[in-house]
């Protein structure tokens, strides 16, 4: 075994996967879902922090290995990934977090960030319906 240290839960099929193996592919979902790229050694170098970034945003993702219905979340996660993002000069942060592998990502933001995206998106909708009223006049 190349990292003894590693825990190395096994799967259904009873092969042996390093704990890394499960943060690898929730980052490369996340990277892939929103656009940015994950970050080498997730984040752990001294130039580059977070585990994907996009041209805005830092995030900081975090699974577990085997599907569970609760998991405990850390304050810790959210206020180092905030300085993370300030550090690598990011507008906005967000914490990736899911039950197990293969489960849904789900995006933890705080109310301010929360507060310009429902902003933004009543903005979109307001568009989307002037758009559909003069499609709807002209006959379009």
């Amino acid at each position: 075994m190349p990292y003894p240290f590693l825990k190395t839960p096994v799967d259904d099929d009873g092969e042996k996967k390093p704990t890394r193996h499960y943060s690898d592919k929730q980052e490369k979902s996340v990277a892939k879902a929103v656009g940015g790229k994950k970050t080498p050694n997730s984040g752990a170098t001294m130039y580059v922090k977070g585990d994907v970034l996009t041209k805005d945003c830092c995030f900081e993702c975090k699974t577990i290995e085997k599907h569970q219905k609760t998991r405990t979340i850390e304050e810790v996660w959210f206020t180092k990934n905030k300085d993370e993002a300030l550090y690598m000069n990011k507008s906005y942060d967000a914490v990736v977090i899911n039950f197990g592998e293969d489960r849904p990502n789900y995006y933890c933001i705080d109310e301010a960030l929360f507060k310009r995206m429902k902003y933004a998106l009543e903005l979109l909708d307001q568009q989307l319906l002037l758009q559909a009223e003069i499609l709807h006049c002209y006959n379009w």
